[in-house]
C-alpha cells in the first residue's frame, strides 16, 4: 500500500511546518476550524472509520470519545496524547514524533476539536529528550502560523497544546498512571470506575489517546471514511498500521501496512523483514510487545496482525511490537530478561504485582543459572496464576506474567532441560558448556 503515516518520514526538513503545509498538512485543521465539520460530525466520522486505539487495547476511538458526559457541569475537557512509549520492542510513536511532529500535532488538534477540548497535553516518555525538543519546536511553529492559541484563524475555536515530559516510568503508559503523573503525583494507576472520561486529570472529563491513533485522524478527515475503512482485513480492523519489527531478522524497523498483514509476510516479505538472519528458523515470536504471550513457529502460520487475528492465536496485537527469536535463543533466558524489566518497573501499589514480579525473576534466574528444581517449573505457573485475572488495580500484573507463563506452557521441555542438565540447551551458554 502507499505510505500514509510514514509518507513524509525520510523527506528533507520533514519536521518543518512549511514542508508539512506544502504536502497538504493542516488542511484538515483549516477545514474543521472553518466550519466544515462540527465536533459531533467529526466524532461520527471517526466512529464510522472503524479507527481503533493503536496503543494496545484496540478500543474504538470514536466510541471512547462518546463516553464523555453531555453535561460537564462547567468543567473543562482535556485531551492527553499518550506518548509514553515504554513497551519493550516498541518504537513507532517515537518515529512519528521525531520525523513528522506536525502530523501528530494536527491529529491532537482535530481530536481536541471533536471532544470540545481547549487544553491538550502530549505526555512524552522522559527518555525521549530529542522528541520533546522537536515537538516543542513544532508547537512554536504552529502557534506562529496561527494554528494554535485563542480564536484560531479568526474562528471561535481555541486550543493550547503543551508537551509534558515524564520521568521514565513504564507504568505511566497506563492512562490513569499517566494522569496521576501529570498532576504531579507518584505515577500509580487509579481504581476504575470512575473512568477518565468522567473523572480524569484535575478531576475533569479526560480522553487519553495514543500517538499513532491521533495521527490517523487528519487522514480520515482529508480522505474520507470510506477510504480509511477499506484499508485492512475487515470492518473491525481498519486503516493503515505501523508495525515494529525487531529480533533476529535481516531488516528490522518500523513498517506500514494495512491492518491485518500476515505475520509471516512481515518477517519474510521482501518489503519488510526479508527473512531470518543467517537463514535460521523461527523459534518464537512475541507479537505485541513484552506484555504479549509468545507464539511458537507453528502458531505464526495464518496469523493476521490485527486485534482479532492475534487474539485468535491466544496473544494480543498490543503495541504491534513484533519480537522475533530464532532457534538459537534460550527461551528461559528470554523470559528471565523480560521478568527483570517488569520487576523493576512495578509501581508497588498492589501486593500480587509488587511481590509476584520479583519472585518470578528470582525463580527464573535460579533456573537459568543451573540451580533450579523440577518443582520450580510448576512454581512459576502458580505464581502467575496468583497474579492474573483482575487481582490488581491495573493490567501490569497480567502483562508481567505473559512471558513466563506462555513460555512455560509452550516450551516446558526447555525449562526441564535447564533443571535436569543445569544449563541451557541452546544458545551461547550451551555452546560454551559443550567445549
Amino acid at each position: 500500500m502507499e505510505r500514509v503515516l510514514l509518507a513524509r518520514v525520510g523527506k528533507k526538513d520533514s519536521r518543518a511546518i512549511d514542508g508539512y503545509i506544502a504536502d497538504g498538512g493542516y488542511a484538515a485543521w483549516k477545514r474543521v476550524v472553518g466550519g466544515g465539520l462540527t465536533p459531533e460530525q467529526l466524532t461520527e466520522e471517526v466512529k464510522k472509520s472503524g479507527l481503533r486505539g493503536r496503543g494496545g487495547a484496540g478500543f474504538p476511538t470514536g466510541v471512547k470519545w462518546g463516553f464523555l458526559p453531555k453535561d460537564t457541569k462547567g468543567k473543562p475537557i482535556y485531551l492527553l496524547c499518550n506518548a509514553d512509549e515504554s513497551e519493550p520492542g516498541t518504537f513507532k510513536d517515537r518515529l512519528l514524533m521525531e520525523e513528522d511532529p506536525h502530523q501528530v500535532i494536527e491529529g491532537v488538534a482535530l481530536s481536541a476539536y471533536a471532544i470540545k477540548c481547549q487544553t491538550a497535553y502530549i505526555y512524552i516518555r522522559g527518555e525521549f529528550y530529542d522528541g520533546a525538543r522537536i515537538l516543542d519546536r513544532a508547537l512554536a511553529e504552529a502557534y506562529s502560523k496561527g494554528f494554535l492559541g485563542r480564536n484560531i484563524m479568526g474562528s471561535n475555536v481555541s486550543l493550547d497544546i503543551t508537551v509534558h515530559r515524564g520521568a521514565g516510568a513504564y507504568i505511566c503508559g497506563e492512562e490513569t498512571g499517566l494522569i496521576e503523573s501529570l498532576e504531579g503525583k507518584r505515577g500509580q494507576p487509579r481504581i476504575k470506575p470512575p473512568f477518565p472520561a468522567v473523572h480524569g486529570v484535575f478531576g475533569c472529563p479526560t480522553i487519553v489517546n495514543n500517538v499513532e491513533t491521533l495521527a490517523c485522524v487528519p487522514h480520515i478527515v482529508n480522505r474520507g471514511v470510506e477510504w480509511f475503512s477499506k484499508i485492512g482485513r475487515n470492518e473491525k480492523n481498519t486503516g493503515p498500521k505501523l508495525y515494529c519489527l525487531s529480533g533476529q531478522v535481516n531488516r528490522p524497523g518500523v513498517y506500514e501496512a494495512p491492518m491485518g498483514l500476515q505475520l509471516k509476510e512481515l518477517i519474510f516479505g521482501d518489503d519488510f523483514g526479508r527473512g531470518m538472519k543467517g537463514g535460521r528458523k523461527v523459534k518464537a515470536v512475541i507479537p505485541g510487545g513484552a506484555s504479549a504471550n509468545m507464539l511458537t513457529a507453528a502458531e505464526i502460520e495464518d496469523c493476521p496482525l490485527d486485534f482479532d487475528g492475534v487474539a485468535a492465536k491466544g496473544s494480543m496485537l498490543g503495541s504491534a511490537a513484533i519480537i522475533v527469536m530464532n532457534e538459537d535463543v534460550c527461551i528461559v533466558n528470554a523470559a528471565q530478561n523480560l521478568s527483570k524489566f517488569f520487576s523493576h518497573e512495578s509501581c508497588g501499589q498492589c501486593t500480587p504485582c509488587r511481590e509476584g514480579t520479583p519472585w518470578l525473576h528470582k525463580v527464573l534466574t535460579r533456573i537459568e543459572e543451573g540451580e533450579g528444581r523440577v518443582e520450580d517449573v510448576d512454581l512459576l505457573v502458580r505464581i502467575c496464576n496468583q497474579m492474573a485475572n483482575g487481582m490488581t488495580i491495573c493490567v501490569f500484573s497480567d502483562a508481567a506474567i505473559a512471558p513466563p507463563l506462555s513460555s512455560v506452557t509452550k516450551f516446558r521441555d526447555e525449562y526441564l532441560h535447564h533443571v535436569e542438565h543445569k544449563r541451557c540447551r541452546v544458545g551461547a551458554k550451551a555452546a560454551m558448556a559443550a567445549v
